[in-house]
């Protein structure tokens, strides 16, 4: 099969040709329909977050039609439409049976610890797959495996209540989806903050209210733009100490800080300004859970998420077609998300 591989830090893709997958016991092979192009993808291509190993598939947004069930696979059938959770997990350590599979003592990710999904045949375990509605298109429930399920869980993380405020810095993959999702769950304003107008643009449609940090110093307009209060909860999705500080500053007394983004970099605060005085919080959204993924699938099936607008370009399973996606995104272009259609 062809696949796209990360051979050396630093260095561009490389197209190979690789056995076929197998399925073993439990697991199943599924050709690749759509994958999504994340800004991790980016990351782990720079060497700015370090993988276990080179070379790798990249990958981790993926959904297609069952190839082939390996022994004791009841389901999914041959010819299911599935999307595949990101993590693999054993079911059996103590972080499993807490329901937080992302910490799981042997967990792996597809597209960081085992092969992802720029190819045209994965295998995972059979656990991993979910069924797709048939009114729901495989690109989209490609990008919900990590833009629209990360999003999702942050802003379970940050306990938005119905009439709450959001705030979103960074209006991409993530950002987009948070914004519906945030209004689905019951916020009455939701605050896209972005420098690029054409992210913003389709924020509006989605329904936030932009603050284009071009302007002007985001906090000082969402302050001015709820009358001095703040939000309740910001979502950090850019991965900048910049951003991560501006997130902090724009909450309102007991409002939540969650942070996503991907990072090393150290932001600083003032303890008493930025929390003690406020009793605000800054927490920490790791991935998502698999049980997450259904509420998710059923809602894009309802009509109620609708990401066809986050769905920017389509790219065939071609390096230099996927290369240049990549350095769109690296370099914060206007594209929101891209899928590649094997």
């Amino acid at each position: 099969m062809r696949a796209l591989q990360i051979i050396e830090t630093g260095g561009p893709l490389q197209e190979v040709e690789l056995a076929d997958p197998v399925a073993g016991s439990g697991e199943i092979v599924v050709f690749v329909k759509a994958a999504g192009i994340c800004r991790s993808d980016v990351h782990y291509r720079a060497g700015t977050r370090p993988v276990p190993s080179l070379p790798l598939v990249p990958g981790h947004e993926v959904a297609g039609i069952v190839d082939e069930v390996g022994p004791g696979v009841e389901r999914p059938v041959e010819g299911d439409r599935v999307c595949l959770h990101y993590l693999t997990s054993c079911g059996a350590c103590d972080a499993c049976h807490r329901g937080a599979e992302q910490f799981c003592e042997s967990g792996m990710m597809i597209g960081l610890d085992r092969p992802g999904g720029y190819a045209e045949k994965i295998m995972v375990p059979a656990r991993n797959a979910l069924p797709v509605p048939d009114t729901v298109p495989l690109d989209a429930a490609a990008i919900m495996m990590c833009s629209t399920s990360t999003s999702y869980h942050a802003l379970r993380r940050g306990r938005l209540s119905v009439g709450e405020s959001v705030a979103v810095f960074g209006s991409g993959g993530l950002g987009m989806s948070a914004i519906q999702l945030a209004a689905v769950l019951g916020a009455f304003e939701v605050f896209a903050v972005d420098i690029n107008p054409v992210k913003l643009a389709e924020a509006t449609s989605c329904g936030a209210i932009p603050v284009h940090v071009g302007e002007g110093d985001p906090v000082e307009q969402i302050l001015d733009l709820t009358g001095g209060r703040g939000v309740d909860v910001a979502l950090e999705m850019v991965g900048l100490s910049t951003t991560m500080r501006q997130s902090v500053a724009s909450l309102a007394a007991g409002g939540r800080a969650v942070a996503v983004g991907l990072t090393h970099e150290e932001f600083g605060l003032d303890a008493y300004r930025d929390l003690v005085g406020r009793e605000a919080e800054i927490i920490g959204s790791a991935d998502h859970l698999a049980a997450e993924i259904p509420v998710l699938l059923e809602l894009a099936r309802r009509g109620t998420l609708d990401l066809s607008g986050v769905i920017t370009r389509s790219v065939p399973l071609d390096l230099d077609e996927v290369e240049d996606a990549l350095a769109g995104l690296e370099g914060f272009g206007d594209e929101i998300r891209t899928v590649i259609l094997p």
